[in-house]
């Protein structure tokens, strides 16, 4: 069984938005409702152009920290000066780091049942295997193949193929578990694999039959 990383086992939205808070509070004020939809909005354009091969990551984190200020109404720094904002930023992001408290059962539910495990995200190598580092995940999933190391993002189908040449495996006998239904679910399909959609908000397609609202749920798929 194979899962996605963020917002699946690791809580990166949760994790987004409180260290948007207190970064954020540092130079203008609180986080309004309407200011954090904003900066995930910002995460989603920025980081999918870096996905697609269009800008570099730190071009995308630059733009996304120059996005906001425009929206404040102040004046962008200079590239070092949008490093240096971005380097406040994450600090505030990552200490707030955590996993679900659902990802602990799931990975003993796998291991009971004697599965294989990884990880297919599209996060840069460093930054995810940090993330498993804090959380505690370190060594109890893997192997951990992201973006940067097949130089393929999801939903690209050689993406996945670079998972089933790592795992040894047909993609036919890899479950993939991930919360983006385009990326984790009609990508993962469209390589061969078999998928289930964790859709912890309830916001996924209404028509999707392997579709679980927690990874309490995996027990069926398992079975």
């Amino acid at each position: 069984m194979v899962f996605d990383l963020d917002d699946t086992l690791f809580d990166h939205s949760g994790s987004a938005a409180r260290g948007f808070g207190t970064w954020l509070a540092t130079f203008h004020g609180p986080a309004t409702p309407d200011l954090t939809a904003a900066w995930f909005e910002l995460q989603d354009l920025h980081f999918a152009a870096w996905r697609d091969g269009l800008v570099s990551m730190a071009e995308q984190r630059r733009r996304r920290i120059g996005g906001l200020l425009e929206l404040l109404d102040r004046p962008p720094p200079d590239p070092p000066g949008l490093d240096a904002l971005w380097g406040d930023y994450f600090t505030a992001y990552r200490s707030g780091w955590q996993r679900f408290d659902d990802a602990e059962v799931a990975l003993d539910l796998v291991a009971a049942a004697g599965l294989r495990t990884g990880i297919l995200t599209n996060g840069p190598d460093e930054l995810q295997h940090d993330k498993l580092a804090v959380i505690g995940l370190t060594g109890r999933v893997g192997p951990v193949l992201t973006a940067e190391s097949l130089g393929r993002a999801k939903p690209d189908s050689r993406a996945y193929a670079g998972l089933c040449a790592a795992l040894g495996l047909d993609p036919a006998t890899i479950l993939y578990v991930g919360d983006d239904y385009e990326l984790d679910v009609v990508g993962a399909r469209a390589a061969g694999l078999r998928a289930v959609h964790l859709d912890r908000h309830g916001t996924g397609p209404a028509g999707e039959r392997d579709r679980i609202a927690s990874l309490h749920g995996l027990a069926a798929h398992v079975a």
